[in-house]
């Protein structure tokens, strides 16, 4: 089964992953975050990297998910990509992803692709309002991604917001379930994995 969890960034996508696989505790579940696929530039400098618009759908390697996804459902392994954030490029080093039976793909651009989107069986929009959304970005992209306070609030006005109002939102047609507050509506979190559990086989 192939979940695909999609919400604008900060919107809360990594807890309700995170819920629904703990209330799969005897199902394997396998994760794929759509940020480990950004494209790499790697003739560009770093100031030339800093100015890409990667909340743009162009700057994700959809192609690669959407290939590595089918490859999973088929029971092969993958070699996932993955990115230093710090400094805007895609590193040599891979992970190996093993097929398991839920798969979740997890991202603000997942609904966005037709191709990647026709690959899911349960579609999930978390809806949280913007201010909480930038608050969390703040915190997150200094915390875990090296940015200062005037890199994050210049990206979220130059691409974040437009590129959110552009593809993000309307994308929220394609859900099957639209969660409203993210991790914190307990009620959607429990009626999506009751009903992923009904859908899973035994």
């Amino acid at each position: 089964m192939i979940i695909g969890i999609c919400g604008g960034t900060g919107s809360g996508k990594t807890t309700i992953t995170r819920r629904i696989i703990e209330a799969l505790s005897d199902t394997s579940v396998v994760v794929l975050q759509q940020d480990n696929y950004y494209r790499d530039y790697p003739g560009l400098s770093f100031e030339e990297r800093v100015r890409i618009n990667f909340d743009h759908p162009d700057s994700m390697d959809t192609t690669l998910l959407a290939e590595d996804v089918r490859k999973l459902r088929a029971g092969q392994a993958i070699e996932r990509p993955t990115y230093d954030f710090a400094n805007f490029q895609r590193l040599r080093g891979t992970v190996r992803i093993e097929p398991l039976p839920a798969i979740i793909v997890e991202g603000i651009l997942i609904f966005e692709s037709k191709p990647l989107r026709e690959l899911m069986d349960i579609k999930i929009f978390v809806d949280t309002d913007a201010d909480l959304r930038f608050i969390r970005r703040l915190v997150r992209d200094i915390r875990e991604r090296g940015r200062t306070m005037e890199m994050v609030v210049e990206q979220y006005m130059n691409t974040v917001r437009p590129m959110h109002l552009e593809f993000v939102e309307p994308s929220k047609r394609y859900a099957d379930v639209i969660i409203p507050e993210g991790g914190h509506n307990d009620v959607g979190i429990d009626l999506v994995t009751q009903k992923i559990r009904s859908l899973l086989p035994r």
